[in-house]
């Protein structure tokens, strides 16, 4: 198992360390509930240092990000971060990304932890153009510094105007006397606030600056564990849950960040699955009985055939209620449809809806 570069940090703020995608990472320092109510109300880091990183640069660097993704990297100017895809040959989701564009033939990626060394041969198998690629993971920190008072912790930090940030766009510049840090308005939250990569040997100095700075607004520590239902509340996808290799992404509404006005891996495939109609759909639903759902729990109608099953389940923190996604053959994907959660041989009523279940 790998350490993320402030194992030591985490262990020594109280934190349950536990294996999540191939690393050693906490899990919760308080508790799950704590945790995620300090980033939906106040201010919350995490260290999600475990994500991969590649560069690709170079004349034909588009060309490659434009054969390898869904979504159209034509459309990025400097300083503008985007939502995509990596589409497989055979109709599922090799991983989700984000794509930055730092100039012209300059682009970073971030690719989920667990598929790091996948989608790394993934990309340079397809590299025919010969964009120079460079593997940047293990040397950057990532710290998401997310919340309502995200902003107001970070400004202390840095000379970058936060305020005046779009979402989902990022500079680059000095963070705690750090410099060439990316400043990223992103974040798995839906609360708000920055993801910060900065290299591995400037990280705990600027941890502990974001502590310091955050200090008046009772800044906490938060795990896994709260970035899960944080993430679920607002209805984003994890791959490994809701998507993978063997998923469709339009079945998993993913069509906006499918863009037909190119070609890309597998594009006609995907063109001519829209055109003929998707079969299932992943939707969100909530609770009506009590009880939580939980992954791989079925999904039935009101005689308990299978319809599917849940791919993510939580008890919302915020709304204090069973809530979770699921595949469902599309008759039942319309909101208000009434579903049922096999738990333990009972059948609970539920409801579609539409997502995210926790509106800004």
């Amino acid at each position: 198992m790998k350490t993320v570069p402030l194992h030591q940090v985490h262990v020594e703020l109280g934190a349950k360390i536990v294996p999540f995608a191939g690393f050693e990472m906490p899990v919760r320092y308080s508790s799950d509930l704590d945790e995620h109510h300090a980033v939906r109300n106040n201010v919350g880091i995490f260290d999600v240092s475990h994500m991969g990183e590649f560069s690709i640069k170079g004349p034909k660097a588009l060309d490659l990000i434009q054969k390898v993704t869904s979504n159209d990297a034509a459309a990025l100017f400097d300083g503008k971060v985007q939502y995509s895809y990596l589409p497989n040959a055979t109709g599922g989701v090799v991983d989700d990304l984000l794509v930055y564009r730092i100039a012209e033939d300059d682009y970073f990626l971030v690719v989920n932890a667990s598929n790091i060394e996948k989608d790394w041969n993934w990309i340079q198998s397809q590299n025919s153009e010969g964009a120079f690629m460079e593997d940047l993971s293990d040397s950057l920190c990532l710290f998401a510094v997310q919340g309502p008072n995200a902003t107001a912790t970070l400004q202390k930090l840095t000379e970058v105007d936060l305020s005046t940030m779009d979402y989902y766009t990022f500079k680059i510049g000095e963070m705690a006397g750090i410099s060439n840090v990316i400043i990223s308005a992103t974040g798995y939250t839906g609360a708000g606030g920055f993801e910060i990569y900065v290299k591995n040997e400037d990280a705990e100095s600027v941890w502990k600056s974001i502590f310091e700075a955050g200090e008046e607004f009772g800044i906490k520590p938060v795990g896994l564990g709260a970035r899960d239902t944080l993430r679920l509340e607002k209805g984003f996808c994890l791959y490994g849950n809701d998507i993978d290799d063997t998923t469709s992404p339009l079945e998993a509404g993913l069509g906006w960040v499918t863009k037909f006005t190119k070609d890309f891996i597998n594009s006609e495939g995907l063109k001519k699955q829209k055109e003929e109609g998707i079969k299932r759909k992943l939707v969100g639903f909530e609770m009506i009985d009590r009880g939580i759902p939980r992954g791989h729990y079925e999904l039935t109608d009101y005689e308990g055939n299978k319809l599917g099953e849940v791919t993510s389940g939580t008890q919302s923190p915020t709304l204090q209620k069973g809530i979770g996604m699921g595949y469902v053959p599309t008759a039942f994907s319309k909101p208000d449809t009434e579903i049922f959660v096999k738990v333990r041989d009972k059948l609970l009523k539920a409801k579609t809806v539409k997502m995210p279940f926790v509106k800004n």
